[in-house]
């Protein structure tokens, strides 16, 4: 090979690695990642969940009064003959009695019917229902014509939580809005417990419960276990 063959290989190599040198050294800078959306576009809106509905709470006016001791629920020494699972409404004394059998019965403190409203017998649960509604008989709006015809259930509506209905009669065991009134005689003839006692009484009750309303003249005192 002549120098200038020799020479011209020696350069052509050195431009090669020169250049792989420099192809070695060369970074790109970093790209810049585009958007997820285009200016152009708008990113999908984020959907809220609906808002869960709340169910009417048995005892929220509940909450807010204190019965005194002697109307809160209880069981009590009960001695009758009347089978378990009656109902006995102790109208002068304002309790009712659901007799648990074994000389026992569990005891509420009720509303009763008012001076001239009350009522004695023995009835039957006809039918239950749950926050019901509540259409005032003729015979209550020909005394109160101011009273709604037609009033849906809930917690403002007088029947309160819960509703068993007598025989066929005007008459219900009900809950109330007016927790403050247990223990009077304040109703057209209905038997008022708070939200929270006939939501209890309620869980208890069958269809076909035997009810038995004592007049005012005849007491079903606690205190000696007995019925007068």
């Amino acid at each position: 090979m002549t120098d200038f063959n020799r020479f011209a290989t020696i350069r052509r190599t050195a431009a090669l690695g020169a250049l792989a040198i420099g192809m070695l050294a060369f970074t790109p800078a970093q790209a810049t990642p585009l958007p997820l959306f285009p200016f152009f576009m708008t990113p999908p809106m984020q959907l809220q969940p609906a808002p869960q509905l709340q169910a009417p709470q048995a005892d929220d006016e509940d909450a807010a009064i204190e019965l005194p001791a002697r109307f809160k629920r209880q069981i009590v020494s009960y001695s009758t003959r009347e089978a378990p699972g009656t109902i006995i409404i102790d109208t002068p004394n304002t309790y009712l009695y659901y007799v648990l059998g074994g000389g026992q019965a569990m005891r509420y403190g009720i509303g009763v019917g008012r001076d001239g409203f009350t009522w004695s017998g023995v009835q039957t649960v006809t039918r239950k229902a749950e926050w019901p509604a509540w259409t005032p008989p003729a015979e209550m709006i020909a005394r109160q014509p101011y009273l709604p015809r037609h009033m849906a259930g809930g917690p403002g509506n007088p029947l309160g939580a819960r509703a068993m209905y007598l025989g066929g009669t005007i008459y219900r065991i009900h809950g109330t809005n007016m927790p403050e009134t247990i223990g009077t005689q304040v109703s057209s003839g209905c038997i008022r417990l708070t939200n929270q006692d006939v939501s209890d009484l309620y869980s208890r009750v069958n269809v076909g419960t035997k009810v038995i309303v004592l007049p005012m003249d005849r007491r079903a005192d606690n205190a000696s276990g007995k019925r007068g």
